[in-house]
């Protein structure tokens, strides 16, 4: 039983708090009926992305093997059987996507959208440079705009364009670091690495970088946001997002880390404290100043 729920990779359920974007920055986190819809959102997403992970993990069994840190995982390791993987796959993705259309069925088509998406994904598209890392982004950005469906709010442009980019630098540096780490097996692994290089990966890292930054400033100063939220101190979060920003590039070209965000957010304490710092000055922002 530990090795199945190992499997459906707990730790990766964080991303899935992207969920809550629509419900905070539109100023319902206070209403106990969307807080709730919300939650179940988050719940159906993180049985979806479950299964999503599991097909995966099937698809990538042989890959994995060779890579020096996936090959821990259950189905690679041989401690959950594939058939027992393929079980697992269509009875989440049954129940997740059944209870979806129950609760919301706009909302039920988002999280089809991303099924789809992340099925062709581990089929074919990680293996397709550039675009492996944008099915990434746009798995994302899929999660943002499902929390803003469930609960029939406004999907800002905002919203869409800093989560694309913050998930493109993250996408990123993950690439970097299967690089890094694999070296001259990073092919063995991952196609689209033999497209890539740690030169190209910086490149494109930079840019993304800049941009995320540069976007999320003129999100917290548009007069428009400042009407729409009534709060005129957004600005204030900017060096949260500088100091997060600016320590990623330090434990992906100093530590050589990267390979998992969702790690490095658990286990890096400045990481995690800086999120959270950053949720309670937005959270002081728009409801209480």
């Amino acid at each position: 039983m530990r090795a199945i729920f190992a499997t459906l990779r707990p730790q990766q359920w964080v991303k899935n708090f992207v969920l809550f974007a629509g419900l905070i920055f539109s100023q319902n986190l206070d209403k106990p009926d969307f807080f709730l819809k919300s939650l179940a959102a988050f719940a159906l997403f993180c049985l979806l992305s479950s299964s999503v992970y599991i097909f995966n993990d099937i698809m990538d069994v042989q890959s994995d093997r060779k890579h020096p840190l996936k090959s821990t995982r259950p189905i690679a390791g041989g401690q959950v059987k594939v058939s027992t993987g393929v079980l697992l796959f269509v009875v989440l993705a049954l129940i997740s996507l059944g209870l979806s259309f129950w609760l919301n069925p706009f909302f039920a088509l988002t999280g089809l959208g991303y099924f789809v998406l992340n099925l062709v994904y581990s089929v074919y598209l990680k293996n397709v440079v550039i675009i492996d890392v944008m099915c990434i982004a746009f798995s994302f950005v899929i999660r943002a705009v499902a929390g803003a469906v469930v609960i029939g709010v406004e999907i800002s442009a905002w919203l869409v364009v800093c989560t694309t980019l913050l998930a493109l630098f993250l996408g990123f540096g993950k690439r970097r670091h299967e690089l890094v780490l694999l070296e001259g097996q990073a092919t063995d692994h991952r196609k689209s690495l033999s497209e890539y290089s740690p030169y190209f990966l910086d490149q494109m890292i930079s840019v993304v970088t800049a941009s995320t930054v540069v976007a999320y400033a003129f999100y917290t100063l548009s007069p428009e946001v400042k009407v729409k939220l009534g709060a005129s101190h957004m600005e204030l979060t900017i060096p949260f997002v500088l100091y997060g920003v600016f320590r990623y590039l330090y434990l992906i070209h100093q530590k050589e880390g990267g390979g998992s965000p969702t790690r490095m957010l658990l286990t890096d304490r400045p990481i995690l404290a800086n999120v959270i710092l950053w949720l309670a000055a937005v959270v002081l922002i728009v409801y209480v100043f």
